[in-house]
Parts: structure tokens; C-alpha cells; sequence
């Protein structure tokens, strides 16, 4: 009779494990020697089978239960199906939508890496998509353009260079004037930029600015630094350049990595996570803002000067300017309508444009030569105020500081609006991630 037990066993076993095959060990199914319990979820079977003995509740087989199991698993690997089904449908939808405006003659570009694939994937309207496209197919056509140029240069170089061989003599030109190749003129400037490292006056770029800025100025702002750091290292004099508050898991660092590469370990350029108010004393710092009510008189060679690395084209006004009192900072702001007759418009100068004014002043002290970075179209010239009565100077002064005021309040209520919903706003980069 025992022979007939383990017969009986071996075969419920077989049955019970042709059932669990599509389950698999997900299922926790746990089949083990005849002398031990076998058990599953809701299976309980004897190992003690006799010919005397009755059913009993451990001897039974729970169908219900296995069947509300074995459903599950197949609800499970609908629904898998159905996503990966429904991705493949949306991919396929896009492709199809791209194809379409591209035979339709809009401005689409030939070539779409796969991260931009995802940027456009993440936009919820088609006229969103198609903006970013159209970006995407100038973006192309620039680079386009100008590998034509360059190509188009060095071919004439070439042809300099042919010419000047055919009609070589063999004997060197007499100069006085040494000659800089340009490795000479890159170790320069690098020993330049060490020596700022050193000796030089800091200049701090604040970027704690990730959570109010989109994806495309994100990328101008990065430009901009970029612009910034070259312009900074080939000056007669330059600045040790801070990068404060720089988050090494935060998008600003990500796109530097990206577009710098290797070469992002050589810059001559100190990068913090740090705030400039735990490096630097509180006295020297002083805050560059267009909405200060303090005008910069004189570049003081004694103090480190903070400019907000914020790149807006909805020109959040007041932003850098709330979080330099919150730091309860010195503020100041470029006397440009002492100097220049401004027209309509923001006073926001961008991030290589500050910098070069700076670097100009630090070196010879003159605000007609420094705002000559500022750009023309802003403008309509220098204002000439040597020619003025006190009476005109003084009416142009109470002029200027009604219309401050005025700017002031009306930024005041623009940003008391935005401060609620900036705060709620999600992070750009950790939904794309």
C-alpha cells in the first residue's frame, strides 16, 4: 500500500506543478520531498495517506483560491501588455505625426536623438511639439550653416597656405615682433587664470536658480557661464570665478558635464554646493540686481560682487532682488540711466555681458568704456550731462527715482503673486528622470 501512496503523490504533484508552470517560483509555490509538508498559497496536502484514513480539511485542495491566483498573474501580464502596447501605439503616433509635418513642408529636423525624442514626448499639446521642432530644425540649420563656413575657411586657408609655399624664397621676414602660435596663447591665458586663482578678486555666480527656469534657459544660462568663463580667462587682469550653490545632482551641473566634457576638471574655476554666505564674510558681499534701489557709483576692488545666474524670458521681476534681502545683502544696480538714454524694455543684461562690464571697470574705472557691452538696440547713445544746469540734473534725478519707486511696488506684486506658485511648481528635470 505504500507503493500505491507515493504513486498517488508523484501523480498529484505533477498535476499541481503543470499548474503552477505559468506562475513560476513568482507564485511561491514550494514543492518538497514526500516525508515533509508540501504547501503553496492556498494548497495544503497530506503526506500521510492510508487506506483507512478519511478526508479531512488538511487533505483538501483549495480550487477557489488557486484559480483567484492564477487569474491575477494573468490580469498582471494583461495590463504589461497593454502599457508596453499603448507606449509602442504613442511612439508610433508621434513618428507617424513628425513624418507628416515634415511632408507637409513645416519645419522639422532630418535628425532626432533619442533624448530629444523623450524632451518631445514629455509636451502634452501637438502646437508644443511642433515649437520644440521647429527649435529643434533651426538649431540644425545653424549647425548646418556653419560647418559650411568653416569647411569654406579652411579651404581657403589652404589656398593661402599653397600660395605662400609657390611663392617662398627661403628667407625669414624681419620683425621685431614675436610670433604667438596658438598654444602660446592658451598657456597665457591659463597662467593668467591660475594666478586669479590666487591673487584675484572673487566673483561669484549664485545658481540657485534651477527651480525658476525652463529647459531652453536652462541651456542659455549655460551658454551664457560658458561665454562668461571664456571671456574671464583671456582679460589682462581676471576674476577667480565662484560657482555657488552648484548641486552635483542638479541640472546646472548635468549640462556642464555635457557640453564640457573633459575639459570641465581643467577649468580654472572654483565649484561649490556651498552658499557665498558660508564662504565669503557678509560686509564684502553685494548683490548685482536690475531691481536694487542702489546704484552702483564706483567699482570697489574690496568687495565680491554676486551675480544671479537667471536666465528669464518672462522677466521675473524682483526674484534675485527678494533673495538677496532674505540673505540680508548689500544690492546694487549699474547706474545705465545715468549713462545711457534707455528706451522701453527690462534692464537685464545677460551673464558674459555683466561680466565683460565688471572686468572693464576693475581695469580702468570708466563707465562710458564698460557700458559699451551693453547692446545698441537697448539704447539710443551716451547721455551727455556736462551741458545740463543743476536745475535739469536735479529734475532728472527726482524723474528717475518716481519711476524706481513705481517699478519697485509693481514688482512687489508681481512677485508676492508668483511666490505661491513657484513654490508648488514640480521640478522640470526629476519629471523628465
Amino acid at each position: 500500500m505504500n507503493i500505491f501512496n507515493m504513486r498517488l503523490l508523484s501523480t498529484t504533484r505533477r498535476c499541481i506543478f503543470q499548474l503552477a508552470v505559468p506562475g513560476g517560483t513568482k507564485r511561491g509555490l514550494l514543492l518538497i520531498m514526500p516525508n515533509k509538508v508540501i504547501t503553496c498559497r492556498t494548497l495544503v496536502l497530506s503526506t500521510l495517506l492510508n487506506k483507512d484514513s478519511s478526508p479531512s480539511a488538511t487533505e483538501k485542495l483549495d480550487l477557489d483560491g488557486w484559480k483567484h491566483v492564477v487569474r491575477s498573474a494573468l490580469r498582471e501580464e494583461a495590463n504589461e501588455r497593454t502599457s508596453e502596447s499603448e507606449e509602442d501605439s504613442n511612439l508610433a503616433a508621434t513618428r507617424e505625426l513628425i513624418e507628416m509635418w515634415r511632408l507637409s513642408g513645416k519645419m522639422v529636423p532630418e535628425n532626432i536623438s533619442e533624448e530629444q525624442f523623450k524632451i518631445l514626448m514629455e509636451y502634452p499639446t501637438k502646437s508644443s511639439k511642433r515649437k520644440y521642432l521647429k527649435f529643434l530644425a533651426l538649431k540644425e540649420f545653424a549647425k548646418k550653416a556653419r560647418k559650411e563656413k568653416q569647411e569654406k575657411q579652411k579651404e581657403a586657408n589652404r589656398e593661402l597656405i599653397l600660395k605662400a609655399k609657390e611663392n617662398y624664397d627661403g628667407e625669414l621676414k624681419n620683425t621685431f615682433l614675436i610670433r604667438f602660435w596658438s598654444k602660446s596663447e592658451d598657456a597665457v591665458y591659463n597662467w593668467r587664470a591660475a594666478q586669479s586663482m590666487i591673487f584675484g578678486q572673487p566673483l561669484v555666480f549664485d545658481m540657485d536658480y534651477e527651480n525658476y527656469m525652463s529647459r531652453r534657459e536652462m541651456d542659455n544660462a549655460v551658454k551664457q557661464l560658458m561665454e562668461s568663463e571664456g571671456a574671464n580667462r583671456r582679460a589682462l587682469d581676471p576674476f577667480h570665478l565662484y560657482y555657488c550653490n552648484l548641486k552635483t545632482d542638479g541640472p546646472y551641473y548635468k549640462e556642464f558635464i555635457k557640453r564640457y566634457g573633459e575639459a570641465w576638471d581643467k577649468l580654472f574655476v572654483t565649484t561649490t554646493e556651498k552658499a557665498h554666505v558660508e564662504i565669503f564674510p557678509r560686509d564684502q558681499l553685494v548683490y548685482l540686481t536690475a531691481d536694487s534701489p542702489n546704484i552702483m557709483k564706483t567699482f570697489e576692488h574690496d568687495k565680491i560682487y554676486i551675480i544671479g545666474s537667471l536666465v528669464d524670458k518672462s522677466l521675473q521681476t524682483g526674484l534675485s532682488l527678494a533673495r538677496a534681502k532674505q540673505l540680508d545683502l548689500t544690492t546694487a544696480r549699474l547706474p545705465l540711466d545715468k549713462h545711457l538714454q534707455w528706451g522701453e524694455g527690462g534692464k537685464n543684461l545677460t551673464l558674459d555681458q555683466m561680466l565683460r562690464i565688471l572686468l572693464t571697470l576693475k581695469d580702468t574705472g570708466n563707465w562710458k568704456d564698460a557700458l559699451q557691452f551693453v547692446p545698441r538696440r537697448k539704447h539710443e547713445g551716451f547721455v551727455e550731462t556736462s551741458s545740463w544746469s543743476k536745475h535739469q540734473i536735479d529734475t532728472w534725478k527726482k524723474t528717475k527715482m518716481n519711476e524706481i519707486v513705481a517699478e519697485q511696488e509693481k514688482a512687489r506684486k508681481r512677485f508676492a503673486e508668483k511666490v505661491s506658485r513657484v513654490q508648488l511648481q514640480k521640478k522640470w528635470w526629476e519629471d523628465a528622470s
